[in-house]
């Protein structure tokens, strides 16, 4: 097989194999070591290396944050076992060669092919974690609200405090702001409970005792519906009924004791004695500390279909995720819960703590937290950065692509079209495929652009001899006949290093003839409609 053909088996045929082929294929010919094959590590050695026979430590953790991944992260814990073991020194004099960074990442190296080839689902992480910055900049900015003062606890906190925090199905992660101060989840906790009660008991069971409807009224309210349930699993009676389907404040609880009383009236708390239910429910699991960063992993979870995406540990079933989204979606931000799903369409969990856990199905998971809440209980910052989210990404439920053409959607490399570009041009270059590379010319594609190492078609081209392609490229395209790449080489370095000489005359004559384009009225790179006909 050549160089190649077992790149793009690697790949899977990927758009970005071509690019890494183009500087994997230049490194073994240079080194005349025909018969030698890439690995995966190789191929990941040489796209970091940029043409360097060795990696600084810091450039490679440097690049690997650049694409969401944290040094941190449980499924990198190998490779960073064997930086530290490997590398006496963290300094950013530390430096790894091949064969030291193959040992490394040999036992990760799945994942950060992955992440290099931007495969991850937001490929432009930088990109979009910029513009969730800036966001978070606008939501800073918004005033009002009042910081909940009926728990003492949750009185305490500044109303300045403000941080959101991300990670994707993936496990990229983002943070901005105040993400490490601990908060109690308060109501936050009711999709969680109520998720894992469906995920043990199944969804039959749990709602013979609870609804799934709105029920239009205070969180609060001692009311049940027309069947004697309570609404749904996100109001309090409801909360207190999963609770104790799973058996599973004190001071500040007494509306939640009545609710509990009446719904023990009702011969709807079930399985354990209510005062029990109640301990639990109210100081043990609304007043479970989380942070923004943890708290995003647990929405990235629901966003995951139930599988946590920095262990791989499937944690809830696709059925329990499915249901508690739903739910999350008609029912979960108090009595602003229509006004948010019509206007953000996401599903999401509001507690009066000032957090809000926001699910982007299969894309992410985000928390976010500032203590001022508006009049319906729902942190006025975390509002105002939803809103501003979906207005920015195409993320409500119910955007459409072809209608909101005018909103991003981070899923796609913003790249994508230029790099497709450049590797169908390289590609028709190597192939000798002067037919692609006419079809190119009269699409007005630029002809003269480069891939990461600078090598443009005409590097290509004469590295593989193909005469007709370099006649086409300086002939019908007016290419420069001499650009230089990474290491300083020109297609005619090229031609002679491999011996094509037909090619090394070419370059030699249309070198000593060549036009400088501004002495022309031809600009660089570009090419007459005329001379591409004549070549057509």
């Amino acid at each position: 097989s050549t160089i190649l053909e077992l790149i793009t088996i690697l790949y899977n045929g990927c758009a970005y194999c071509f690019v890494v082929s183009q500087n994997i294929h230049y490194h073994f010919r240079q080194r005349q070591k025909p018969g030698l094959l890439p690995s995966l590590e190789d191929l990941l050695f040489y796209t970091i290396a940029e043409g360097q026979e060795r990696i600084p430590i810091h450039k490679f953790i440097t690049v690997l944050k650049t694409t969401g991944l944290r040094t941190s992260d449980p499924r990198l814990k190998e490779c960073m076992d064997m930086l530290r073991t490997n590398v006496q020194s963290a300094s950013e004099g530390v430096m790894l060669d091949k064969e030291l960074f193959k040992k490394c990442v040999g036992s990760n190296i799945v994942l950060l092919t992955q992440a290099f080839r931007r495969k991850f689902v937001i490929p432009d992480f930088e990109i979009f974690t910029s513009h969730i910055d800036s966001l978070h900049e606008t939501a800073k900015k918004t005033s009002g609200g009042k910081v909940a003062d009926y728990i003492p606890q949750l009185a305490k906190f500044s109303p300045d405090l403000w941080g959101v925090s991300l990670c994707t199905v993936d496990g990229q992660r983002h943070s901005i702001g105040d993400t490490k101060v601990p908060f109690c989840l308060q109501s936050c906790v009711k999709p969680l409970k109520y998720a894992i009660a469906i995920n043990d008991l199944g969804t039959e069971y749990v709602h013979q005792y609870v609804g799934k409807e709105p029920s239009g009224l205070r969180f609060n309210k001692l009311f049940l519906n027309e069947e004697d349930k309570p609404h749904n699993p996100m109001v309090n009676a409801g909360a207190i009924v999963v609770t104790s389907l799973i058996k599973s404040e004190r001071e500040s609880g007494d509306r939640n004791f009545a609710i509990g009383y009446y719904l023990k009236e009702k011969k709807l708390v079930i399985l354990v004695i209510l005062k029990i239910v109640l301990l639990f429910n109210i100081p043990k699991l609304c007043s479970i500390e989380v942070t923004c960063e943890s708290g995003s992993v647990m929405a990235a979870t629901l966003a995951n279909g139930g599988i946590c995406p920095i262990t791989g540990e499937r944690v809830l079933s696709p059925e329990a995720v499915r249901n508690t989204l739903s739910l999350m979606h008609s029912c979960g931000m108090y009595d602003f819960s229509g006004q948010f799903a019509f206007h953000v369409g996401l599903p999401s969990k509001s507690g009066v703590s000032g957090g809000i856990l926001l699910v982007v199905p299969n894309v992410m998971g985000i928390m976010c937290w500032s203590p001022p809440l508006d009049k319906l209980g729902n942190s006025v910052k975390g509002i105002q950065f939803c809103h501003d989210l979906v207005s920015l990404f195409n993320f409500h439920n119910y955007d459409n692509l072809r209608h909101f053409a005018k909103k991003l959607d981070p899923r796609r490399e913003g790249g994508e079209v230029r790099v497709k570009s450049v590797i169908n041009l390289l590609f028709a270059a190597y192939t000798g495929d002067v037919s692609a590379l006419r079809r190119f010319a009269l699409s007005a594609m630029d002809m003269e652009q480069r891939d990461y190492d600078s090598r443009a078609a005409l590097h290509v081209a004469a590295a593989e001899g193909h005469v007709e392609v370099i006649r086409f490229l300086l002939e019908a395209c007016k290419v420069s006949p001499f650009p230089k790449d990474r290491w300083g080489n020109t297609p005619l370095d090229e031609a002679i290093h491999f011996g094509h000489h037909d090619v090394v005359s070419i370059l030699q004559e249309y070198q000593n003839n060549y036009k400088h384009p501004e002495d022309s009225n031809n600009g660089k790179g570009k090419h007459s409609q005329e001379n591409i006909d004549s070549m057509v």
